[in-house]
Parts: C-alpha cells; structure tokens; sequence
C-alpha cells in the first residue's frame, strides 16, 4: 500500500440515505442523500439531489445541492445548482452563475484559527502595565 492511499479514501451517502444526527468523517465525503445534523468531513463533494441541514465544517467543499445552516471552509466552491441559505466562512470562494447563497459571507485568511464561534470582541479592562509605574 502506498503511503499517499490514505488521503484518496472517501465514503458515499448514496441517494436513498436519510442520515438524522452529527456526521463526521476523516476521510472525504460524498454526499447524495440527506443529512439533518451537522457535518464534519476533510473535504465533501454534494449532490444535486443531495439536502443537508446543519452546520458543515469541511477543508474543501463543492456544493451542488441544498445547504439550509452554516459553512465553513477553506474552498468554498458553490455551483450553479446550489442552494445555501446560512453563513458562509471561507477563505477561497467561487460562486458559479445561478448558484444561492442567502446568508452572511465572512472572509478568514489564510492560516487564521478556525471561526466556528466568533471571537469576543476586544475590551481593555484593566490595564495594570499603564498605571504601574515603570
């Protein structure tokens, strides 16, 4: 076995899947079913036919099908097909023509720590380093 062999590891949600509950992968997905919960996967492949209806957390994701939650990805790409209705964290985006995004679209950089939660905005406090004397 090649040492590469590991990442060419997928699985498939076939058409007549009806998944209830988190879903979560190591290895890339493909989805064509239905998912009502959320997604975690390496890098997930979406059917036309395919509905998903959670959060979805995935290193690349090409959409084809219906998205009602958020996203995040580091490759977004949304087909002409898609449908998302939810927020969008991406930090490479395509929207092909005719494809739906109906939600907020957030920018992350390159390498920036994953933005599943928002960070709390900043605040000062206290600042004991000013009122020290130095």
């Amino acid at each position: 076995m090649a040492t590469g062999a590991r990442h060419t590891t997928f699985s498939i949600i076939g058409s007549d899947v009806v998944i209830t509950g988190n879903v979560a992968a190591s290895v890339d997905l493909h989805v064509d079913g239905k998912i009502e919960g959320d997604l975690k996967c390496a890098n997930l492949v979406q059917g036309e036919a395919s509905e998903i209806k959670g959060a979805v957390a995935a290193d690349t994701a090409k959409l084809a099908g219906l998205l009602d939650g958020s996203i995040e990805a580091k490759t977004l790409i949304v087909h002409a097909s898609a449908r998302i209705t939810g927020d969008v964290v991406y930090e490479t985006i395509t929207i092909e023509n005719g494809g739906k995004v109906d939600g907020k679209l957030t920018h992350r950089r390159a390498g920036a720590p994953g933005m599943t939660k928002a960070p709390p905005p900043l605040e000062v406090v206290e600042n004991k380093s000013a009122s020290a004397g130095v």
